[in-house]
């Protein structure tokens, strides 16, 4: 897994959407990539804080501005 799909995919992780094989497949990336789990944390941390530690299922506008808010900042550095 390359940086780009792991944080296409971090979304569905916290809201427990992705299957067995691509959620172990996206924790293994996550294990060895600062990057990416500097982004997950910091998502999950913001989810945290603004919902009372409850995840909630973005807006589709807003789920797709974050990321290609995350795209834009991912290119180059993956």
């Amino acid at each position: 897994m390359n940086c780009n799909r792991a944080v296409k995919e971090i979304s569905g992780y916290l809201d427990g959407e992705l299957d067995e094989g691509l959620k172990h497949t996206l924790e293994a990336h996550l294990t060895f990539c600062n990057h990416c789990h500097a982004v997950y944390d910091s998502t999950k941390k913001t989810l945290e804080l603004y919902c009372d530690g409850k995840l909630f299922s973005l807006p589709d506008e807003v789920h797709t501005r974050l990321h290609e808010a995350l795209k834009r900042k991912l290119q180059g550095k993956a």
